[in-house]
């Protein structure tokens, strides 16, 4: 049976792209004649072209939320509430532009991945889809401010009154919302003055279906197989990564100045710096020994290889190193709430990883946590890191695929297997 999907590949970086990535190839392990058309900005744009996706006529005319918030930043810092206000009129752009893809190309279920632009274009009563299911993906729930300023403050409920409304797109009949994540990711607490509490809100309609990660752990050959195949020395690997923005720039020169620092107490240290698709490592200011790259594909397969992995709080990136166990200091973006509280939280609930500051942290600082983590016995509890195909399941599932074909079509377990959308039509 064939199921012709249109997917949003939305937000910052490359994060989100490389989990759509893993449903979808989830999705079409259940279901062979899965026919998926994708929107995306840049880099996942290239990244998806880059692994022989089809993307939709109407990709080149989206606007770039990570050329947006790179606009924003400054200095290491990104204010997500400054960013999404900025993003406003964006999204109803982008918005639109979905609804006009989605109307012309005859699918059987829409898919979003933190594809904001949907419930705030409904929101202000731009309502662009058409009669086929939506399934929205989220990762955390409500904005925080991270600042006294009484205007970020305001800001921050002013896009928790449009959150606490999601649900008159995600619960219509047909429509489902997921998080990837457990409902220990979603904070206790209202949205705000007058709004509902978060979890209980969450909890009351959205599927929590664990967290994805593109590989199989248990199928990764072991740390020292994997540095011959991928040519690395024996001596002590330290790589740093801050993934598909180039917001990170000053914690790749960070890194790179507490190289020699840390080199003198560990003879033969290597340190990789990969800018990724954003920086230019040829502009990167670092000394001599440093190894500088650019993109790297299946970058969860050389983090594997390392003793040590230095990286901001990027959701993806940070789960990838927890279900490798690999040690790793991280640094969430500074006024970015998603970073330094949901990623943060999980990460602190999960007993994983090191928590840094950027403004805080000197060379001589960084150069001693080297010292202290590198090679560190990980003891963090396994994750259910099953998001992939559950997620799959319940896009096949909005899109009608029936329990026969998903038997005929799937070798997985009947573990929720029909089981309908699991929206709701009243208010929360």
């Amino acid at each position: 049976m064939g199921v012709r999907v249109l997917y949003v590949s939305g937000s910052l970086g490359l994060g989100h792209v490389t989990r759509d990535l893993a449903v979808v190839g989830e999705m079409r392990r259940m279901c062979p004649g899965v026919d998926v058309e994708w929107i995306a900005g840049s880099p996942a744009s290239e990244a998806l072209a880059d692994a022989g996706e089809r993307l939709a006529p109407e990709h080149v005319d989206y606007r770039c939320e990570t050329d947006l918030a790179e606009r924003v930043a400054s200095d290491g810092r990104l204010s997500l509430t400054t960013y999404v206000f900025r993003a406003l009129s964006a999204w109803i752009h982008n918005a639109r532009l979905i609804g006009r893809a989605a109307e012309c190309g005859g699918f059987d279920v829409i898919v979003g991945n933190e594809t904001y632009e949907i419930p705030v274009a409904n929101f202000f009563g731009v309502r662009v889809l058409p009669p086929v299911p939506f399934v929205m993906m989220y990762d955390f729930w409500g904005m925080e401010a991270t600042s006294g300023a009484i205007l970020e403050k305001l800001g921050a409920w002013a896009i928790n009154l449009i959150w606490s409304q999601e649900w008159r797109v995600t619960a219509r009949d047909g429509n489902a919302a997921i998080f990837f994540g457990e409902p220990e990711d979603v904070p206790d607490e209202r949205f705000g003055f007058m709004l509902p509490d978060r979890r209980r809100y969450a909890e009351g309609h959205v599927e929590f279906v664990g967290y994805a990660v593109p590989f199989d752990v248990d199928r990764l050959p072991d740390r020292a197989t994997l540095r011959r195949e991928l040519a690395y020395e024996s001596t002590p690997l330290v790589m740093c990564t801050v993934g598909g923005t180039s917001i990170g720039r000053e914690l790749l020169e960070l890194c790179g100045r507490a190289y020699p620092i840390a080199s003198e107490r560990l003879p033969g240290l290597q340190m990789i710096l990969v800018a990724g698709p954003r920086i230019d490592p040829g502009s990167l200011v670092v000394p001599e020994g440093v190894e500088k790259r650019g993109m790297v594909r299946e970058l969860w397969r050389h983090m594997a290889g390392c003793d040590l992995v230095i990286t901001q709080a990027g959701g993806t990136t940070t789960l990838e190193l927890e279900t490798l166990g690999v040690p790793f200091l991280y640094f969430p973006i500074e006024h970015q709430s998603e970073q330094e509280i949901t990623v943060a939280g999980r990460l602190a609930r999960h007993r994983a990883g090191i928590r840094m500051r950027l403004s805080s942290t000197s060379p001589e600082s960084l150069a001693e946590a080297i010292g202290a983590n590198l090679g560190r016995k990980v003891s963090s509890a396994p994750l259910s890191a099953r998001g992939a195909r559950l997620a799959a399941r319940r896009v096949l599932t909005c899109a009608g695929l029936s329990s026969a074909d998903e038997d005929s079509a799937s070798a997985i377990d009947g573990e929720r297997r029909g089981r309908g959308p699991a929206g709701r039509t009243d208010a929360p």
